[in-house]
This record gives structure tokens, sequence and C-alpha cells, in this order.
């Protein structure tokens, strides 16, 4: 598990990072999110050793983080690295080399890599010849191409089509079953809730919600509930302690003061009659962070 416990960083007068401490567990996503300016690119490459905290720990299996540690990360920058003139399949097993791994060994990790990103017919294609979308991809194989424990990734899926979001998804929780911790920041937050075990909002350089996702949602959930019927439910307007958000006949959502008022509407509209559903809403991650960050 990689730890962070009260991280500290100011610019000057200006504080950046304000006590951030979450944990990324071994096994698992963890997605990091907030606006532009909020703190998320600074946490990594603080993460990453490229920038000094002010004050803090980050600890990985609960002993302080080194420098070896760090060199056997895997890191996807939000701005594109790679070397443009240099042909795709080349480049991801220079890196694999640059990590120790045979020639062979390397070629064949790479080779298996791209493939398995949707990249196998665009080997011997120089990089700057890739779509934007395909360049992200490459950007991904060459962060994961040592097989990394820790994967730390700054908007992995931007610029991605929606198939190449699912290819690019489907890789990245394959590594956590493998027992990698990945931590990725994103804009795309139904990505990150489809995707995530753990979620982060961070804003102003401060944690506003940490844990796990179903968690996040208990807490700060509200009692809405939607009430589907072959029977009409305009009594329901006039029902204590309930708000009508929708309303179409025998459809209703609505949100309730009490337990007891949201059990007091089920217990009529049974007694109406053709009740065929009452379920609890959850809040999106969307819903969360915008509450959160008030």
């Amino acid at each position: 598990m990689l730890t962070l416990s009260g991280i500290t960083k100011s610019y000057g007068e200006r504080r950046v990072l304000d006590d951030v401490s979450f944990d990324v567990s071994a096994g698992g996503l963890t997605g990091f999110v907030g606006g532009n300016g909020a703190g998320k690119t600074t946490t990594m490459r603080i993460l990453l050793g490229v920038l000094a905290r002010d004050a803090g720990e980050v600890t990985l299996d609960d002993r302080p983080l080194r420098e070896a540690d760090r060199r056997g990360f895997g890191y996807m920058p939000e701005e594109r690295g790679l070397y443009p003139k240099m042909k795709v399949h080349e480049h991801i097993a220079y890196l694999a080399r640059l990590h120790g791994f045979a020639k062979s060994d390397a070629g064949d990790r790479a080779g298996a890599l791209l493939e398995r990103l949707g990249l196998g017919e665009r080997l011997g294609d120089p990089v700057e010849a890739l779509s934007l979308g395909n360049q992200q991809r490459a950007q991904i194989a060459a962060a994961l191409v040592h097989d990394p424990q820790v994967l730390i990734l700054d908007e992995p899926f931007s610029g991605l089509d929606p198939l190449a979001v699912d290819v690019v998804a489907d890789v990245l929780q394959e590594r956590a079953a493998r027992g990698a911790s990945v931590l990725f920041s994103s804009h795309q937050l139904d990505v990150v809730e489809r995707l995530c075990d753990d979620l982060v909002i961070i804003a102003g350089g401060r944690i506003r919600a940490s844990g796990p996702r179903d968690q996040l949602r208990a807490e700060h959930s509200i009692r809405r509930y939607e009430l589907v019927s072959s029977s009409d439910l305009g009594w329901l307007r006039s029902e204590p302690g309930v708000s009508v958000i929708e309303f179409d006949g025998g459809y209703a959502l609505f949100d309730a003061d009490a337990d007891a008022d949201a059990e007091r509407v089920l217990a009529r509209a049974v007694g109406e009659g053709g009740v065929r559903a009452f379920t609890p809403q959850h809040p999106s991650l969307a819903q969360i962070f915008k509450e959160v960050i008030k």
C-alpha cells in the first residue's frame, strides 16, 4: 500500500497542498479527481520525487518510500513524452531495456503489450505518425512495459474514444488484479466511477473526501427513491415529508425527509396496488463531487 500522510507544499505564500493524506491500496484502482489547479499533478510529482514536499511523509508498505522504489514505478504524465521519430515498438522495447530487461525479452514484452492496447498494426510506425489517441495508448504502454507494482497515471483516458477507453480500462484492471497499486487522475467522472474501488476528491489543495466508492455513496446519499406503479401516483404530491422531483402518472422520483416517510409512501403504494418497482437512488460521483467542493 502506498500512503500519503500530511503532505504540504507551498510556492512562496501560496499553499498548493495542505495536509494531503490518503491511501492507494495494492490490488485496486484509486481515482484521483479534482478541478484544474486542485493539486492532483503536484501530488503525483511529489510521489514520484520530482517535487520536494515541505512537510508530510510518503510510505510504501509501512516504510519510507525510497528512490529505488520510485525507479520501479510506472508513470504516465499528462503531457506526452515519447520520442516522436522513434518507431512505436522500438521505443517501448527501449524503455523496457532501461528497466533491465534483456533485448529479446524487452521486444516480446513491448509487442505483447502494444498488441493488447490495440496498436498491433502500428508497431513499425514512428510515434509522430500516430493519432493523438494512439499516442496516448503508446504512452500508457511506456508506463506499463516493466510490469510496475505502483502505477501513477495523469489523465490516462484523455483523447481516447469510447472503445479505446474500454481497452485501457481492461488493461488497468488486469494490472490491479495482479496486485498493482493504481492511482490515476481523470476529469471523466463516469469512467472513474465505473472503474475505481477507491476515490479521492481534492479541491484547493485539500482532500475533501476519500474512501471506498460505496462508502462515499452511502455517506453522501440523500433519501431519494424511484417508484413505479400501474396505478396513478398523484396522491404522492400531498404526502407530508415528501418532495416530488419527477412525476408522470405511474412514475415518480421523490425525496423523503426521513426513512419513516419513505416507508409510509411504500406502504400506501402497495395498498393502492400495482407497485412494480421501489428503488433507492444512489448519488453519482459527479453529484458527490459537486457537494464536497462547495
